[in-house]
Parts: structure tokens; C-alpha cells; sequence
């Protein structure tokens, strides 16, 4: 698609910071975003803060080496505690991925302090979830291994209404769904502290960056995608929206992801086991699952799956906008070229993997418009309802009815206008 279409030609100024104030969305102001690469002045703050603690050696600047990463995640871990429940394919699996990354942060990335402080804590952080993992399994046999009832899987390009469907299918009573503080902490300490510390995650996440609630309607305790337990397997899923690794994702789509979804299968169980709904479809949701359909149907052959449909020109702007606002912050060299370059390649190989992988398919399948949810969404949850043979009952409906409200108030509402105005200047 030519940058003409989208407007992404012009020349900006790269990292322009935005001040407070503007927008007034619910309760709280959001500050204009000038740009598509944009940023708040909180964040060059504390870049400059970060670097002027490594510059004054008050503190070393953390290596992005795997051993170091390791000793540091580690850290308090057996290494029985890495093994446990895994085969040694999928322990290879996570220590080559790790070797691969780190290479590609140091090598292509190009960070800022910011962005360096950044990778350091989401590699350290996967590297300890993954060992408390095993040390949960190791006190409850089994539990990685709990039979759950066949999942419903919502699959699309992102930024083509899958958030929407996700979050309309689990306000159903009859499914489930996994929380936000489920995903980023797996593994649940007592007291559960899980909800506070995302929340106070997210708090710190908003004065960084004021735009990521236009980007997606976050909340500790909403149900949202499983998009962190893949990011704990090290899946490319969140770190090529952030990072420019080029090398890190053509090895992650060259490579068999089978061990990334054995890995994950194993969280949902453990999850489901947790939350005592086991006997209730999980509704799943992930951007990646359109890359990976294949071998996350592989774990639930029986599961439901839903595929939302945009307008290919409007998931494009959008996404760009969203990927173009997490780079931002992690480097000096973010490049919208670049930027709509590979995602117009990463979208046509999600539909060419999604496409293939739905081929095959036997149990149910529906297919959902953007548009079409936008403008009557009970009347296209009630065909889903029919095509994947559920009940659409009145529970469902009365649930569904308070989601929509909730969402109404969402300050996502205002992410189109924001790339609209900016791609037609």
C-alpha cells in the first residue's frame, strides 16, 4: 500500500514531546498527540534521568546478555523450577529465543535508556515468571494438566474488532475469561497482591505514555487478551510492536511455535484450575493468534473459533498509529517508513497463516464484520451465537448490555479520530 493512501509520507518532527491538557475523555485529560511519533514529556524525563544514573555510575547500565538476564530472573529459582512440566525441546526452545532476542536488542534496536530499562525488566520478568511456573507445578502435580472445557478462540488482524468480540463473548455467564492481572502475573502469591501491583503497573504505564488507553481499553480486573502469557514464552507478539528486531522475527516466523503454544496451553490450564471454571469455554484472544493459528488449534482441536474482518486500509493506519506509539519510546531512530513497511508485510502473513489454518477446520467457524458489529452488534452476536451452535441466552444478553456500556466510556473511542486526523494531513 503506498504511504500516499495513508499519509505517513510527511515529514514530522520525530520525537516532539506532548504537554498536558487537551482532550477531556470521562473523567481524566489526555494531552493532544501531535504525531504519530510522539512523546510525553514524562518519558524524555525519565530517559534523561535513566542515563544520567548510568552516566554517573550510580548505577550500571543493566547488560542485555542472556547470562546475565538469566541470573538476575532467576534469581531465588532451582533449576528444577525451569525444567518442571517442560520438555527439553521447550526449555531449548526458551533459552535459543532468549540467545536470539537479546542479540537482536543489542545489535538492531537501537534503544534509548528508556527503552534499554525497558527489555531488560519484560526479559527479566519472563524469565522469573517461567520459574515460578514450574515451582507451582512442582506443589500441585498435575495441575498444568487439568482438562478445561474446548475454548472459543476470537482471530483477526489487530485492530479489526477483535478486543470487542473477545470482550463481548466472555461477559457471557456460560464462558470465561482471563483477567488482566491473571496474565501478567501467572502465578498467584498470598496474599494476592496480582490486582494492586497491575493496577500500580498500569498507573506508572499512563504517565509514561498518557495515549495507551486510546490505543486499548485496559484494566487490571477487565478481561483481556492472553497477549502477556505469550510474551512469557517469548513470543515476538509484544516486542516487534515495541522494538525495531527485524532478525528476532524473521527467526520467531521461520520457527516452529509449537513450544510457545505447549507453554502456553499449560498456563491456561493452570489458570482454569485456579479460577475453578474449568468446565467453562475460555474465550481466547490474541493478534498473534492469526500468525499462529495453526499450532494453537493443534493444542484445541475441538476449540470454536470467531474471525473478525476490517477494511484493510483502516487496520493498516491504525496500526501503525498503535505500533508507532510504543516505538516511540524506545528509541531515537523510529521511522514510520519502516514502520508501515513491515506491518503491511506482517498483516499479509497473518491472513496468508490464518487463511491456511482455518482451511482444515471442521467444528464451528464465524465470521464477523467490523462494520457490521459497530452498527448492530446484538444482531451479529446472535448470528455467531447460531453459526457456533450456543445458547444466546438472556444472561448473555443483559451482560453483554453492561459491556457495551462500559465500553462507551472508554477513551479507546477516541484512537480513530486520532489517526485519522494525523494520516489526512
Amino acid at each position: 500500500m503506498a504511504r500516499a493512501q495513508l499519509g505517513f509520507g510527511r515529514a514530522q518532527a520525530p520525537h516532539q514531546t506532548a504537554r498536558r491538557g487537551g482532550r477531556v475523555l470521562g473523567v481524566a485529560t489526555v494531552p493532544p498527540r501531535p504525531h504519530l511519533l510522539a512523546r510525553s514529556r514524562t518519558a524524555e524525563w525519565a530517559d534523561r534521568v535513566i542515563e544520567g544514573i548510568w552516566d554517573k555510575g550510580l548505577h550500571p547500565q543493566p547488560p542485555l546478555e542472556p547470562d546475565a538476564l538469566w541470573e538476575i530472573g532467576a534469581k531465588g529459582f532451582s533449576e528444577e523450577d525451569e525444567r518442571f512440566g517442560r520438555s527439553e525441546e521447550d526449555v531449548a526452545d526458551f533459552r535459543l529465543r532468549l540467545e536470539k532476542l537479546c542479540e537482536a536488542l543489542r545489535e538492531e534496536a537501537e534503544l534509548n535508556s528508556l527503552g534499554h530499562t525497558m527489555a531488560y525488566g519484560q526479559i527479566t520478568s519472563a524469565i522469573r515468571v517461567r520459574h515460578d511456573l514450574g515451582r507451582l507445578w512442582q506443589r500441585k502435580p498435575g495441575i498444568e494438566r487439568t482438562p478445561i472445557a474446548p475454548p472459543i478462540i476470537v482471530v483477526g488482524q489487530m485492530r479489526a474488532g477483535t478486543t470487542r468480540m473477545h470482550r463481548l463473548l466472555a461477559a457471557d455467564p456460560a464462558h470465561a475469561g482471563t483477567c488482566l492481572y491473571h496474565g501478567m502475573n501467572p502465578v498467584r502469591p498470598f496474599p494476592d497482591i496480582r490486582p494492586i501491583k497491575t493496577r500500580l503497573g498500569l498507573a506508572i504505564a499512563r504517565q509514561i505514555n498518557p495515549w495507551i488507553d486510546t490505543l486499548h481499553p485496559f484494566g487490571a480486573l477487565r478481561v483481556d487478551e492472553e497477549l502477556p502469557w505469550l510474551s512469557h514464552a517469548l513470543s515476538p507478539v509484544a516486542l516487534e510492536a515495541q522494538y525495531r528486531i527485524p532478525s528476532y522475527v524473521a527467526f520467531s516466523e521461520a520457527r516452529d511455535a509449537t513450544p510457545i503454544y505447549r507453554e502456553f496451553e499449560r498456563m491456561l490450564r493452570t489458570d482454569a484450575a485456579m479460577m475453578r471454571n474449568t468446565a467453562l469455554p475460555r474465550v481466547l484472544k490474541c493478534p498473534q493468534y492469526a500468525e499462529d493459528l495453526a499450532p494453537l488449534l493443534a493444542r484445541f482441536p475441538d476449540a470454536r473459533v470467531v474471525v473478525t474482518r476490517r477494511n484493510s486500509v483502516e487496520v493498516l493506519a491504525s496500526t501503525v498509529s498503535v505500533v508507532s506509539c510504543q516505538m516511540a519510546y524506545q528509541t531515537e531512530s523510529a521511522d514510520l517508513s519502516v514502520i508501515e513497511a513491515e506491518w503491511t508485510r506482517k498483516l499479509a502473513l497473518r491472513e496468508e497463516r490464518m487463511t491456511a489454518a482455518l482451511a482444515p477446520v471442521a467444528g464451528p467457524v464465524a465470521e464477523v464484520d467490523f462494520d457490521a458489529l459497530s452498527a448492530d452488534w446484538e444482531s451479529e452476536i446472535a448470528r455467531v451465537y447460531a453459526l457456533l451452535e450456543l445458547d444466546f441466552t438472556a444472561a448473555a444478553h443483559a451482560a453483554m448490555c453492561a459491556e457495551q456500556r462500559r465500553a462507551a466510556k472508554g477513551r479507546h473511542t477516541a484512537h480513530q479520530a486520532d489517526y485519522s486526523e494525523l494520516t489526512a494531513k
